[in-house]
């Protein structure tokens, strides 16, 4: 489908609609439907200072005496809960005549509409948007950003739903609308939903926008649109962006959609993928350095691969969902780990992304991984499962150490079953047919998410024998062997200890208001046995105001007292500094790889 825009009081429509079969299809006659199924919404901020959505919701009663009507306490992608419905204010019901119905709040999302047998009702209620986050709301003079779960109320249990959504953006924003919603014909701003699915996968940026050129990959448009964008050599941006896009595509060798959007909500952090756009933080500024540059390529080749890997390619629980609470799954390490490691390699296939490079950053991952305490305590699938609690980084304070992050031992595995594959395939097979397989065979024929079991089958089924080891490495602490699985591709790791620091507390420091207060204790350091914690503040050392480089400044073994104030009290303790060892991993290669050694290696590297 080709880029349309519609010139409707002063306003551009940018509209991306991708169709996919059985799970997004849509009928032409929803166009114009008015029935009683469709769910009409319309937005307007007039006064965006305000960081208010006024929303209406017209709805055509079918004879019920009671209508309860939700808010989704969560928004796929984002693995916490948000608890939208406290953003929601002012909350009002009416029939069609604009008399007042009763209502109450029985649930924490749930509003429930006494309809006095009305055959049509209106809900009006206003959005509190101040959160700039791919995830939350965010309402200013400049631009609006919708995150959809946040703002658009269902009947319960009826997702399946259409819905109509019409935007009335502030008079003195630009004309331009950036959503993957398709727009209804002849009416101004006005998107249409085959189900709330879709709508809640559909976020909308307005507001004083740009617009970069777009480009095609196999005859597909490709979309950016963003708020402060930032100052970079767009043509060069435009011409890398459309490399990861081709890259990543071939992965796989589909291309799902038929519009592809990277909605640019301003400088921040984060991102959240889609089914036929991503939204990102975006600060193109970071693209004048080469570290920048690379860390942003590899952030926009991550939250793109992610429309096959979490959308499409996704384990059961994720989809259909229950907007209701936590949608729990042991697989985030392969759809959110496997994802960061295929950004690397879509990273260095496009030629983005140097040999050193992609070695380095898996290295990274690795040593994250490995040199801090969590991996003695949570396998990947626990962190996974428990991300609802922990974070998708793993806990903060004095837990912290029991955690680990999926995002840095999942591109590990990846790594390792990519490797474990490769070699007993003769490098006839690699993690490439698995993504392909479960694409094929869940995705476009049994449009269904995989199970853990399925996920293992297709794996060993690939590499003709089985992984037992790998998928021990997934679902327990047990030690890796490294040397041993980069070894299948002629490389060599570093896994010695090594000192990496001259005398160590174990505290992490930092310095406001003249006060050293501390972030982090590392598990186990002479600091955490002494019992220092997160959150105290060191009001001094060895009798002399506490200062971030003279805690910087120790010597091993020769001890120190600090005056710690720490929940509510103020205490002496003795503390003798060590020294801290850790493993660098340092990927390298080997000297004398073997044939297939160097096969697996040039293939791997597309050299």
């Amino acid at each position: 489908m080709s880029r349309r825009f519609y010139q409707i009081t002063g306003f551009t429509t940018y509209c991306c609609l991708v169709f996919v079969s059985g799970f997004l299809s849509i009928s032409t006659q929803l166009f114009a439907q008015k029935t009683a199924e469709v769910m009409a919404f319309d937005v307007t901020m007039n006064q965006p200072a305000n960081h208010l959505f006024h929303v209406t919701l017209h709805y055509v009663n079918k004879g019920s005496e009671a209508i309860d009507f939700k808010l989704p306490a969560w928004t796929p992608g984002y693995y916490q809960l948000m608890n939208y419905a406290s953003n929601v204010e002012n909350f009002q019901a009416t029939d069609k005549a604009g008399k007042a119905l009763k209502w109450e709040k029985t649930g924490n999302n749930t509003w429930r509409v006494n309809t006095n047998k009305a055959s049509e009702l209106k809900l009006l209620y206003d959005v509190k948007a101040t959160r700039n986050f791919v995830a939350g709301n965010y309402l200013d003079e400049n631009r609006g950003y919708i995150s959809p779960a946040g703002v658009f109320m269902h009947v319960a249990n009826q997702i399946q739903q259409p819905a109509t959504v019409t935007l009335h953006p502030y008079s003195g924003w630009k004309s331009t609308i950036a959503t993957g919603l398709d727009s209804i014909p002849g009416q101004s701003n006005t998107f249409t939903a085959p189900n709330f699915d879709v709508l809640y996968d559909s976020p909308m940026l307005m507001g004083n926008l740009d617009q970069l050129p777009s480009f095609t990959v196999n005859g597909i448009p490709h979309y950016f649109v963003g708020y402060n964008i930032g100052k970079f050599d767009q043509q060069q941006f435009v011409s890398d962006l459309k490399k990861i896009v081709e890259a990543g595509a071939a992965v796989i060798g589909d291309i799902p959609y038929k519009h592809y959007t990277f909605i640019a909500i301003g400088p921040g952090g984060g991102g959240i993928e889609h089914l036929n756009s991503t939204s990102i933080s975006f600060d193109g500024n970071g693209l004048n350095t080469p570290q920048g540059k690379l860390r942003l390529y590899k952030f926009l080749a991550h939250e793109y691969f992610h429309h096959y890997n979490v959308k499409r390619i996704r384990p059961v629980s994720l989809g259909p969902f229950d907007y209701d609470r936590e949608n729990r799954t042991n697989m985030l390490w392969v759809s959110e780990g496997f994802t960061v490691y295929y950004e690397y390699l879509i990273l260095r296939r496009a030629g983005l992304m140097t040999d050193d490079e992609l070695l380095n950053a898996l290295r990274t991952n690795l040593s994250a991984y490995e040199n801090k305490p969590g991996h003695l305590f949570q396998s990947a699938t626990q962190a996974s499962y428990e991300t609802w609690e922990d974070g998708p980084f793993g806990r903060t304070g004095d837990d912290a150490y029991k955690t680990i992050s999926y995002y840095e031992k999942g591109p590990v595995l990846g790594m390792l079953l990519d490797f474990k594959i490769r070699h007993e395939t003769k490098n006839k097979k690699s993690l490439d047919d698995v993504m392909q397989t479960l694409y094929q065979e869940y995705y476009q024929k049994k449009n269904r998410g995989f199970t853990d079991q399925e996920f293992r089958q297709v794996s060993e089924k690939t590499a003709g024998t089985s992984l037992i080891e790998v998928f021990d490495y997934a679902s327990t602490v047990k030690p890796i062997d490294y040397p041993k699985y980069l070894a299948y591709a002629g490389l060599a790791v570093d896994t010695t200890f090594k000192q990496v620091s001259k005398a160590w507390l174990g505290l992490a420091v930092r310095e406001k208001s003249d006060s050293v207060y501390v972030s982090d204790v590392d598990w186990e350091s002479p600091a955490w046995k002494a019992g220092v914690r997160s959150g105290s503040v060191v009001l001094k050392l060895n009798d002399q105001p506490a200062t971030v480089s003279a805690l910087k400044s120790l010597n091993p073994d020769v001890p120190v007292k600090l005056v710690v104030a720490q929940r509510g009290q103020v205490t002496e303790k003795s503390i003798t500094p060590g020294k801290k060892s850790e493993r660098s991993f340092q990927i390298t290669r080997l000297p004398n790889p073997d044939k297939l050694q160097n096969a697996i290696l040039t293939d791997w590297l597309r050299n």
